[in-house]
């Protein structure tokens, strides 16, 4: 893979509408980093005096720092502290003294990434993002049930993420930033020494003033210091180097890394110890009204003392159920009522409605049914204080098995953020690459260019090139291949991957966010937040089934009530010591509680998460939820041929002499006369010759000095070696240079020329010496990929900008029968979008910049992993190993994740269909069987924790093709 600093893998999810015009928006970094500039164009101004009432209006505000207008251009240049006030304020202003502003920046999109906390079903995230929505400045909003998080897109000129985190908070749930689109390069540093604002300000300056810094953010209180960095000048040690220089006189600063907890795991673990705390205290209490309620009186004597009567017909078994029932019911319910409040003031419902109006129907039911026991000596009745608390209980017990079980689904992205180390062996050099010092520093502290020495068995801890040793690094972690990769001098080297035995010295090359997993770990994250289009079914479901649910309740209650208070059924159906109204309470109540939708908002996200951190394990990067669902329904495949179905270098495929030169000769004449050549096939040669010849007698890297050397282009090179005369060329250069080509040198290059090869002659003395036969290798995997596809019942095609020789040798070679051959980047995506208008549902396979164009046509795009970073921007779907055999896993695992997702809506809305009419009361006239409310909740968190596990089965997935490579050189009975 090469992963690029600057151009991040995946492409931007917000780009600035067509259209807009800003004139300017920045902020002056060598001023106080909370104060921003801003520019409007402002029309109607005729004079100074206008801008005179234009300055003085908008100097007035608080927060304005300072105001210039220039009549002449019609410009407002502002500067204003965004703590205090924003940019649309600023503009309300300026239109209120009477001027009209033309121009309004709204091109300062920031993208922060938020924790969402409280959120149970999809109409809770729904209403995250309705309430985002609404916040002024928020461009776009997107929340992820499973992941409990939200991207929120929007312009810093108007708002800010405390105001963001308010909308939040005020539609009912918890927030914290996690991080924000300007922490990519930043570090956080803690100071010490810093005592006094003055030792802030001095440390501020010093670093405004260092070259690459671009912002900094100083925190006295918490003595730290956030700073903004341009990582191709500048890196942490620099800048904490830079805080020791500024001491001066009595005056030490001093300053390290500072590294926030993780607040993922803590929060996780957290929640998790809630739950489960609630529930053991909610058993507490629940368990006694359990037994008190339903085991001791069927236990006689034991249970007889419940019965005795304190007042009236108010019995101790009662008043013990009611005090027992009340803490679980309001302190531990509590956050049931909360959810319920904030989802109702929202005008929209969710399982906290549901719970809330369940329990609260069978507790307020059991209080009437107390107190008129406590007033009357003649009443009979029975509460449900054991429903309510029962239900309570189980509820708890569910969320608490599914946050375990979900947090399981992101498992594959926490193993990815982990790989990479702690600390990392830091070396410097001196003139002659010796090391003259070593020292463990924090990977968090390396900068590019920077050398640092990975021995046996330890990690790589940032993207890098080999400068010294040779070893093997297992990449699996990365790649998903599983046999170790030779790293030699100039091999590059990916941050996390394990180094198995030499000792290897590497110049970092990306850092921080540029590394290749860092990218990784935001392309999953990004693909893990992003909303499958299946899940919009799920989503409609939601809105509309809490109300659905409501009603159904309301009705199930009222027919069983009529239906007893006229006497359509016996009265022996009434279990003992209920009347019709307690018996129909409780099938309304139970049918509120089975038909909670919290599955249903889990089934796809759960499924989406589980796949792409599996697939990125496997080497499969996976953009979102639509292109894994896209995915699954193709049904052709268009590779592109050089570096996708060929490895995309030329190599020597045989070698052949047609003279009395011996090979270890021959080969030093072609190497002498190619050894000044740049051509890429002359570097095939070159290589194929060296290798020859040591296979031949001579080891030596010494070249025969070359003279008259001389380029004929489109056609090879010629020069003199020693005293013959070498041109080596293809039949073009013969020809021009009065070689003879006689029957057998005729028959070896039609022979090769069918097979779609190059043939590289080598003349000594103008006569034909020998000659190599060159091509680009299909890879070893090709044809089995294309044969499984076929017996996926996929079509493949091939698109290239080849000769159609070339074209329909390679095409042969691999299986493919339709081929385009001669056809450019704009012909590929014609040729594509034909398709797509027979109806077919198209993946594009491809990695050069003339594939781009291609890949955004096709409904999925795939990017071979060590393909150009705008081809991999374009795609949908990224191979990291470059391995053909992960198109068919990428194709294979969307097809796994949407039979999951089918699965998963079977067990969600199962629960609700059959366990609708069960609680109902619909078996219970046949039968006798009716589900009680407190199992009616059991069967709801069953729901949830089974479409969680039932996604969780995804870890298991494996691919169906594994290609082991197995390259090798093929040389003609003549060849050496």
């Amino acid at each position: 893979m090469q992963p690029n600093g600057k151009d991040d893998l995946k492409a931007p999810l917000l780009r600035p509408a067509d259209g807009v015009t800003a004139s300017l928006s920045t902020t002056d970094h060598r001023k106080d980093d909370r104060v921003r500039s801003v520019s409007f164009k402002v029309s109607d101004i005729k004079c100074a005096s206008c801008a005179v009432s234009i300055e003085s209006a908008v100097g007035k505000l608080n927060g304005v720092e300072s105001v210039s207008v220039s009549p002449l251009q019609g410009h407002a240049a502002v500067t204003y502290i965004p703590e205090l006030i924003n940019a649309r304020k600023i503009k309300e202003c300026i239109e209120e003294a009477g001027f009209a502003v033309s121009e309004f920046p709204e091109r300062d999109i920031v993208v922060c990434r938020l924790r969402i906390k409280g959120m149970a079903c999809t109409s809770c995230s729904e209403s995250v993002e309705r309430a985002l929505s609404m916040v002024d400045g928020v461009k776009k909003a997107v929340v992820g049930l499973a992941l409990e998080e939200a991207k929120v897109h929007y312009d810093g000129n108007i708002t800010d993420t405390n105001r963001i985190i308010e909308a939040i908070e005020d539609a009912g749930f918890g927030a914290d930033l996690i991080t924000t689109g300007n922490d990519l390069n930043k570090v956080h540093l803690k100071l010490e020494g810093v005592n006094c604002p003055e030792d802030a300000a001095v440390i501020q300056t010093t670093l405004e003033l260092a070259e690459g810094v671009n912002e900094v953010e100083m925190d006295l209180a918490r003595e730290k210091v956030v700073i903004a960095y341009d990582p191709d000048l500048t890196g942490p040690r620099s800048l904490i180097h830079c805080i020791k220089e500024a001491s001066h006189g009595s005056k030490s600063y001093n300053a390290s890394l500072y590294i926030a907890p993780r607040r993922r795991e803590s929060e996780q673990q957290e929640e998790v110890r809630m739950y489960r705390n609630q529930f053991l205290l909610s058993c507490l209490f629940s368990v006694p009204v359990f037994i008190f309620s339903m085991v001791l009186p069927m236990l006689h004597p034991y249970g007889n003392w419940l019965e005795y009567k304190i007042y009236n017909m108010l019995s101790i078994g009662m008043l013990l159920r009611w005090m027992l029932c009340t803490p679980v019911q309001f302190v531990i319910g509590r956050r049931f009522y909360v959810g319920a409040y904030h989802a109702l003031r929202r005008k929209s419902t969710n399982m906290d409605v549901l719970v809330a109006l369940g329990t609260n129907a069978a507790y307020f039911y059991s209080v009437y049914v107390m107190i008129k026991a406590l007033t009357s000596d003649k009443f009979e009745g029975q509460d449900f204080f054991e429903t309510s608390s029962m239900l309570i209980s189980f509820i708890l017990l569910g969320k608490y098995l599914e946050i375990v079980a979900k947090g399981k689904t992101s498992d594959a992205l926490a193993k990815l953020t982990d790989l990479a180390p702690d600390t990392a062996c830091l070396v410097k050099l001196d003139n002659d690459g010796n090391v003259i010092s070593e020292e463990e520093i924090s990977t968090q502290l390396i900068q590019r260019n920077d050398v640092f020495k990975i021995i046996p068995g330890s990690k790589v801890p940032v993207d890098g090139i080999v400068i010294t040793g040779q070893s093997h690094v297992n990449e699996s972690m990365i790649t998903g291949e599983a046999t170790p990769v030779a790293k030699r001098p100039g091999d590059k080297v990916i941050g996390g991957t394990m180094n198995e035995n030499g000792c290897l010295l590497v110049k970092a090359t990306h850092v921080g966010s540029e590394t290749a997993l860092s990218q990784i770990v935001q392309l999953v994250e990004a693909a893990q937040l992003a909303r499958a289009p299946v899940q919009k079914l799920a989503d409609q479901i939601s809105r509309f089934f809490v109300p659905t649910v409501v009603v159904a309740a309301f009705f199930t209650w009222l027919g069983w009530f009529i239906l007893g208070l006229i006497g359509l059924y016996p009265t022996w159906w009434i279990p003992k010591a209920m009347d019709g109204f307690e018996l129909a309470l409780q099938f309304g109540i139970s049918v509120l509680v089975v038909a909670c939708p919290c599955a249903l908002g889990l089934a796809t996200p759960t499924a989406v998460m589980v796949a792409t951190g599996k697939g990125a394990s496997q080497g499969v990067l996976i953009k979102g939820g639509d292109a894994l669902e896209k995915a699954h329904k193709v049904k052709t495949v268009v590779f592109d041929k050089t570096g996708t179905l060929t490895i995309g270098k030329p190599a020597v495929v045989s070698a052949v002499l047609f003279s009395s030169y011996s090979m270890e000769e021959f080969c030093d004449l072609a190497t002498a006369a190619e050894v000044n050549s740049e051509h890429p096939i002359a570097k095939a040669v070159m290589e194929h010759a060296k290798r020859l010849r040591k296979k031949f007698g001579s080891s030596t890297d010494h070249n025969a000095e070359v003279k008259d050397f001389e380029v004929h282009p489109g056609a090879g090179v010629s020069g003199k070696v020693g005293e013959k005369v070498v041109l080596v060329g293809n039949r073009k250069l013969m020809q021009a240079s009065n070689v003879a080509i006689g029957h057998e040198v005729q028959d070896y290059l039609s022979e090769n020329e069918q097979m779609a090869r190059s043939c590289v002659l080598v003349a000594i003395d103008r006569k034909i010496a020998g000659a190599f036969a060159v091509t680009d290798p299909v890879k070893p995997e090709a044809g089995r990929v294309i044969s499984f596809l076929h017996s996926m019942g996929i079509s493949s095609i091939m698109v290239t900008g080849d000769n159609w020789a070339t074209a329909k040798a390679i095409s042969k070679q691999v299986g493919i029968q339709e081929v385009f051959a001669e056809t450019d980047p704009v012909g590929k995506a014609d040729r594509i979008k034909d398709l797509q208008m027979k109806g077919m549902t198209v993946a594009m396979v491809g990695d050069g910049i003339n594939d781009s164009p291609a890949l955004v046509a096709a409904d999925v795009g795939m990017a071979i992993g060590a393909g150009t970073d705008v081809a991999i921007e374009a795609a949908d779907i990224v191979l990291i190993k470059s391995n053909l055999e992960d198109v068919i896993t990428a194709i294979h695992l969307s097809r796994k994740t949407m039979s999951r997702i089918r699965l998963n809506y079977v067990w969600a809305l199962g629960y609700n269909v059959l366990g609708l009419p069960i609680a109902a009361g619909i078996l219970y006239p046949f039968t006798g069987i009716r589900l009680p409310p407190w199992l009616a909740g059991a069967c709801m968190a069953a729901s949830s924790l089974s479409v969680v596990c039932s996604s969780l089965l995804l870890q298991s997935y494996k691919k169906p093709l594994d290609v082991h490579d197995a390259r090798g050189q093929n040389y003609c009975p003549k060849s050496a």
